[in-house]
């Protein structure tokens, strides 16, 4: 690990899902993937930036014909919430038309950016839109999305690494920990 480990007892409070689970989930929802998207040449879509660790393990997990993507949507800004307003900063490259499209997300929290992705590659004509998440975190949700595939329910707790960030610094870490919440506030 290439992140100062008394600067991450710092922010961390404790290790909610190890390195290990994390395979173990990649592991498990490569295989379900895999079934479902048997024979379909599905078009996956890695949402930038958080995503990027988990698509590129899951992808390896999967064996079936695919195309990568990557877009990249905040609803965040350099907020620790969501502002409510959804900005498309990268698109995709890849034509989703007649495509079985399936994002990848680190974390779905308050469904904004979800629903706007989804929104968008559907008006596209997309043959299906499903999602994947590492993480599911229901607590916040704002928007009736359904996350077809998730390695695990989290509270409603501010987690980090794997992906995940705090103040874009973190994603480094082979865990997900939970930041101290005097941390958040000290910060807010």
């Amino acid at each position: 690990m290439t992140v100062d480990a008394d600067h991450i007892n710092d922010i961390i409070d404790h290790v909610l899902y190890s390195k290990e689970d994390i395979q173990q989930m990649t592991k498990r929802l490569g295989h379900q993937l895999t079934k479902d998207y048997a024979g379909k040449d599905p078009l996956v879509v890695g949402v930038l930036k958080g995503a990027a660790f988990f698509m590129t393990d899951l992808v390896r997990e999967m064996d079936v014909k695919m195309q990568n993507d990557f877009m990249d949507v905040s609803s965040y800004g350099d907020g620790f919430e969501s502002t409510g307003k959804v900005k498309l900063i990268i698109d995709l490259q890849a034509e989703v038309k007649d495509r079985d499209v399936l994002l990848v997300e680190d974390i779905v929290d308050t469904g904004l950016t979800l629903k706007f992705m989804e929104d968008l590659i559907s008006k596209r004509g997309a043959k299906s839109v499903k999602c994947c998440a590492l993480l599911n975190k229901t607590a916040r949700r704002i928007n009736d999305v359904v996350v077809d595939y998730y390695g695990a329910n989290v509270a409603n707790e501010f987690v980090v690494g794997y992906g995940l960030d705090y103040l874009n610094e973190y994603r480094n870490i082979p865990y997900i920990g939970v930041v101290k919440p005097e941390v958040i506030k000290a910060n807010a």
